[in-house]
């Protein structure tokens, strides 16, 4: 019986080549986190200067009229959280004013402020952008590229114009994600 056992084993085997390291391969090597942290760094800087891209396009605005109310919300978001903050029920803790700004800097000012209200977990703000019509008598630029950049703003959860005592149609409420303290909200 032994001997059985022992040409079924060899004929199992045959063809098999013996390992010659004693080291497993483990598939691509292991992410080097301190250079990717590097390259994301760079990446979000110009190398003709020292802006910081934000990720906001300006390709396909949304053009909007000085009365339209603005309503947006992503994906996941709660309806009652909206209705709620449509109703001006969420208080915001930080408010913006981009009147009389160029729209480079609403940019840049809105972008540097959605930051730091991310960085203090601020769960909601109001931006004013105004509701002017132009003296070329074309749609209000301020508020229709607010209106685009936040649908782009990682950050952002949602949004609606304010009721009249916040700035109506020419404000919104913008509510924001928090990360740190998830399980804080309503």
């Amino acid at each position: 019986m032994q001997d059985d056992d022992f040409s079924l084993f060899r004929s199992e085997i045959r063809g098999v080549k013996p390992i010659k390291t004693e080291h497993a391969d483990v598939g691509k090597p292991k992410t080097d986190r301190k250079n990717l942290a590097k390259l994301r760094q760079a990446a979000t800087v110009r190398s003709d200067a020292t802006i910081t891209v934000d990720g906001l396009s300006d390709q396909f605005v949304i053009d909007v009229g000085p009365e339209d109310t603005l309503y947006w919300a992503r994906d996941g978001v709660q309806e009652g959280q909206m209705r709620k903050l449509k109703l001006g029920q969420i208080s915001f803790e930080g408010s913006l004013d981009l009147h009389g700004m160029s729209v480079e800097m609403a940019r840049e000012t809105m972008w540097e402020f959605l930051a730091e209200a991310a960085k203090l977990e601020v769960r909601c703000v109001r931006i004013t952008h105004g509701k002017a019509m132009r003296l070329d008598g074309k749609r209000p630029m301020i508020k229709s590229h607010v209106n685009t950049w936040l649908r782009q703003h990682q950050q952002v959860l949602g949004f609606a114009s304010c009721i009249a005592k916040h700035g109506g149609a020419g404000a919104v409420y913008v509510i924001l994600k928090r990360t740190m303290m998830e399980g804080r909200d309503e």
